[in-house]
């Protein structure tokens, strides 16, 4: 008997937002994203203590370089190391991340960017199955219009406004990952209230206006929501390209009735108040995002949170090189 989450992969690509890979073979998971976060909880885990001591062994084979360079390989190399063994599952792609502290520095994001896409080559990987993923900051987003001409695809992520989305598809991107819960986060402190019925959600209505504008003006980039709290909040985005869900809400999916899941989201379907294309000058992307109080902070606090989990998973790697 079919459940909701086999009716919501009849409308959308369910991905599985972890890096464990048991819980991306379970629930079949189509594409993989990573983060610092989740790599880190992952790399705490001894039976991916191979992936690590591969990493390390790796670069302690490199001569000439200095302990900073040692550090910032090490850590590519395990990303990479974890890429490659998700995409042993997944038949998708798998989206690996760039250093938070980076957010702001094109040039740097760029030459991350590479390196990334170089070390999945000597691993045998094909650069049409990796993403790169990188904050939606306006140098984010120039750093990937630059890859995307060279052909490495991007995944631009902590985007939380329109005009953050509609840059991101002027650039050309493959992927955007509107996050949902950390919107949602936000204004049920600003109004402090308990919830929002999901259909009324300010992140899942976010999805729903991003999706439109896209769909409207004929974009390519693909919308990927992220950052559920509930799996109601899932359900009301059936239909949008794709979703990355956590394991615990995959599971209270699978456990939940088909007929729940009608699609919500039809490009031939689209609301009437859909907005005509913005402005994205940088002037006019920095004084929008700047307008936008909570995108302004979620994006800034998302950058600094995931530079904190990097850190953390530096620290343990620092004592390994040693």
């Amino acid at each position: 008997m079919s459940n909701a989450l086999e009716e919501l992969k009849k409308y959308t690509t369910v991905v599985a937002d972890t890096a464990d890979f048991e819980v991306l073979s379970k629930y079949g998971s189509e594409d993989s994203t990573t983060n610092p976060s989740l790599v880190f909880q992952a790399a705490s885990n001894p039976k991916y203590k191979a992936l690590i001591d591969n990493a390390i062994e790796y670069v302690k084979a490199k001569s000439g370089l200095s302990d900073s360079e040692k550090l910032s390989l090490a850590i590519d190399k395990l990303f990479v190391n974890f890429g490659v063994e998700i995409l042993k599952i997944v038949p998708g792609r798998v989206s690996t991340e760039v250093d938070a502290r980076l957010s702001y520095d094109i040039e740097a994001n760029v030459k991350k960017g590479r390196e990334l896409i170089a070390l999945y080559k000597e691993a045998g990987i094909n650069k049409d199955r990796v993403l790169i993923k990188l904050a939606s900051t306006w140098e984010g987003i120039e750093a990937a219009k630059i890859l995307e001409k060279e052909g490495i695809h991007c995944n631009l992520t902590l985007l939380f406004s329109l005009i953050q989305a509609a840059a991101c598809a002027e650039a050309k991107v493959t992927l955007i990952s509107p996050f949902v819960g950390r919107i949602t986060d936000f204004y049920k402190s600003k109004q402090n209230v308990a919830g929002f019925e999901a259909s009324k959600d300010p992140g899942v209505v976010s999805v729903q206006q991003i999706y439109a504008y896209y769909k409207k003006h004929g974009y390519k980039t693909s919308v990927m929501g992220a950052s559920f709290r509930n799996k109601e909040q899932t359900i009301e985005l059936a239909g949008c390209d794709l979703l990355t869900i956590s394991p615990n809400l995959l599971e209270e999916l699978q456990k939940s009735d088909a007929s729940l899941v009608t699609k919500k989201l039809d490009s031939s379907n689209l609301p009437s108040n859909v907005p005509e294309k913005l402005n994205v000058s940088h002037s006019n992307f920095l004084w929008e995002l700047n307008d936008n109080e909570m995108a302004y902070f979620k994006t800034g606090e998302g950058i600094r949170k995931f530079a904190e989990d990097l850190v953390k998973l530096e620290d343990q790697i620092k004592k390994l090189l040693q």
